[in-house]
């Protein structure tokens, strides 16, 4: 899931000069080797960007939005923003803002993709926030939607049914890849 949110946040972090072989200066700081204070400043300006992608989010695709929490840590609990515990104050407000970021559907898929791979890109990131039957659901739906399809809402009843029922991954699964991607 992280590689899918830095896919954001590598092309958008080069738009400021970020990135491998972003030419930042190197000089010696405190007994550092110059590739450390190179890498020490990246982080720093990274965090930089980090911090004003966060404080304007509903300005920004949400995989940068995303990429640009990874970057930060909670005043409160001290992990990642926006994926510490549920009850955490600043990482519970961090995950409600998440959702104010640009989504634009990927070309060639069904519209609303793009807004179902957010949701369950953000539920397996953040796997305390739901149920164990909503996980796997989630994590068992994201190669299906990766691959440009979506649900109807009687495909999504039906494969809930399922977990509500008690029936299982492989249940599931079997479900969701039979009727969702036509058997891919």
């Amino acid at each position: 899931m992280d590689a899918l949110v830095e896919e954001g946040w590598t092309p958008f972090a080069a738009e400021f000069g970020l990135g491998s072989g972003s030419g930042l200066a190197t000089g010696a700081q405190a007994g550092r080797k110059p590739a450390e204070q190179q890498a020490g400043r990246q982080e720093a300006a990274e965090r930089e960007l980090a911090e004003m992608v966060v404080h304007e989010p509903d300005r920004h695709p949400w995989r940068v939005v995303d990429a640009a929490y990874d970057r930060l840590r909670c005043p409160e609990c001290g992990g990642r923003l926006s994926r510490g515990p549920v009850g955490c104050g600043a990482c519970d407000v961090a995950n409600g803002f998440r959702f104010s970021a640009i989504e634009i559907d990927r070309p060639g898929v069904v519209p609303g993709n793009e807004h179902a791979i957010r949701v369950n890109v953000a539920v397996v990131r953040r796997p305390h926030w739901v149920s164990e039957h909503e996980l796997i659901a989630r994590r068992l739906l994201l190669p299906v939607l990766l691959d440009g399809h979506l649900p109807t809402t009687e495909q999504a009843q039906a494969a809930r049914a399922v977990l509500r029922r008690g029936g299982g991954e492989r249940e599931y699964a079997e479900l969701v890849y039979r009727d969702w991607a036509g058997g891919s």
